[in-house]
């Protein structure tokens, strides 16, 4: 095991990491519990923002990225 795999795991099972951890959990749950209302009204604008954003960072990806010039194979005539 390298010395930045102990450091960065002995950390989170230190009583300062699982502290932060059970303090990062609990804020989550009570953010979620009282501002649920305003998360749910903006999710349908989240979805539709989603589109686009796929759309430009995973279009490259299918080779609609760059247009090259495919040599065509010699025919035998």
């Amino acid at each position: 095991m390298d010395q930045t795999e102990h450091n960065a795991s002995s950390f989170w099972r230190s009583p300062g990491g699982i502290g932060l951890f059970v303090v990062v959990i609990v804020g989550g749950f009570f953010l979620y519990t009282e501002h649920r209302a305003h998360l749910f009204g903006v999710l349908p604008y989240l979805f539709l923002l989603a589109c686009p954003l796929m759309h430009v960072f995973m279009h490259g990806k299918h080779g609609h990225g760059g247009h090259r010039h495919h040599s065509r194979p010699e025919t035998g005539n």
